[in-house]
């Protein structure tokens, strides 16, 4: 029985290190501020919105989405 204890924290250890790595990137802070960043998909989706409304422009809301998370922002 003593063995198992002793296997099990060193166990979870790796675990923990990979979790904390995840945390560590994603509490990076963005370079810029929200509404100066990815203007390329924010016109795009912007204009798509305006235009055929926002039910129809999910596949750009998405992209400009995913820009912002490539920036380090927390959508």
């Amino acid at each position: 029985m003593g063995n198992s204890v002793s296997a099990s924290p060193v166990a979870a250890l790796p675990a923990a290190t990979e979790s904390s790595q995840v945390v560590n990137a994603q509490s990076e802070k963005p370079k810029c501020k929200a509404c100066c960043a990815c203007p390329e998909t924010k016109k795009i989706r912007d204009a798509c919105i305006m235009e055929r409304g926002e039910e129809n422009c999910g596949d750009l809301i998405e992209k400009h989405k995913q820009c912002m998370r490539d920036m380090g922002f927390n959508i």
